[in-house]
């Protein structure tokens, strides 16, 4: 992996899609999609592909324009953070799709396991693929986590949501080993549901993440991350003082936690509890699509220095900016790449 500077930064994943790829009002007009979601694309069938090739172009060059260390593909190619791997795996029905309650409460049609989960190909390395070609950037790719999809699927076949939420960890652990092997640097596991429905992440969903890293450490160079969110603005807009869920991955597995700070104004003395991992702190609000300016994300980022020491922090935006019209979403890149410039010089680096 190429070398990184001090305080580096980056996506947590998405970056806005343009409005002549997706039709963004539909978009940001529904709760997001887990099951395929076609009728979101403006393209033709026949040059989605294309189209999309050309999109994430785009998404790569303003992170590069913007200053970013850490680059990903923006998650152009995808309707939803999840549906597009998880649409993509064998024993569930996504043509007859059934119903779960999202993180709202509110039903939304989902993936109905019908059969035992398996991964039969690679989903995203394609993906990683066209990104790695476009960038000498450090990359990351994202990948939906198994707690997370077995709260957004109708169960079917498993006897409990445990064991679906199992097979769904073997099939994220086969994509994360495909990941690394195909040049990814880190590779991050998003799990916002451990924050929305901690008991059963407790219970069950923890096992699951531990299960999706299991040997991962071990077996490949890179750099694993897990993201655990409130949700995204655009959509759920109370954000809690504090996470409900997160002193519980100190003893995970993965080198990196992404969490957002600048949207609930975070107590930052959660971090004494995650003091051997790197953070991934969230210092962009999505909730106001005005760009803040780069002393007042540099303050932002300071509140975590008696937590933690800059050595151990990455700069990032709250959640994915999926929602974001693009000059705001460009311009709060330009932000955060010049609050870290602005650190660094601080701090001698």
């Amino acid at each position: 992996m190429p070398s990184l500077p001090l305080l580096p930064t980056s996506l947590v994943g998405s970056y806005a899609q343009p409005e002549w790829l997706i039709d963004r009002s539909k978009l940001a007009g529904r709760f997001p999609p887990r099951v395929r979601a076609k009728e979101l694309w403006r393209v033709a069938p026949e040059y989605l592909a294309q189209a999309q090739d050309d999109a994430t172009l785009l998404a790569i060059h303003a992170q590069e324009r913007a200053g970013l260390d850490i680059v990903t593909d923006g998650e152009i190619r995808r309707e939803s953070y999840s549906n597009h791997f998880a649409t993509e795996l064998d024993g569930v029905d996504v043509d007859n799709p059934g119903t779960a309650l999202d993180r709202s409460g509110h039903p939304n049609p989902v993936p109905r396991i019908t059969g035992p989960i398996r991964r039969s190909r690679p989903v995203e390395v394609g993906d990683l693929a066209f990104l790695r070609a476009n960038t000498t950037h450090v990359v990351k790719m994202t990948v939906p986590g198994p707690f997370t999809m077995s709260q957004q699927a109708q169960n079917d076949h498993y006897p409990d949501l445990e064991a679906a939420a199992m097979g769904y960890a073997a099939a994220v652990n086969a994509e994360v080993r495909d990941l690394f092997a195909a040049g990814a640097d880190i590779v991050q596991i998003d799990e916002p549901y451990m924050q929305a429905r901690p008991d059963a992440a407790r219970a069950y969903g923890l096992a699951a993440l531990n299960a999706a890293l299991d040997g991962v450490a071990s077996t490949v160079t890179g750099t694993t991350a897990v993201h655990i969110c409130f949700g995204y603005a655009a959509i759920i807009h109370e954000r809690p003082s504090g996470y409900s869920f997160l002193p519980e991955l100190a003893g995970c597995p993965v080198d990196q936690i992404s969490i957002e700070t600048a949207q609930s104004g975070l107590d930052l003395g959660v971090l004494s509890d995650l003091s051997e991992k790197t953070i991934i702190l969230g210092v962009i609000d999505l909730s106001d699509h005005d760009v803040e300016p780069a002393s007042v994300v540099a303050g932002r980022v300071r509140r975590a220095f008696d937590r933690m020491p800059p050595e151990r922090l990455v700069i990032a935006t709250d959640c994915g900016m999926k929602y974001l019209p693009r000059e705001s979403a460009e311009g709060k890149l330009r932000a955060m790449a010049e609050a870290a410039r602005l650190l660094r010089a601080e701090l001698g680096s």
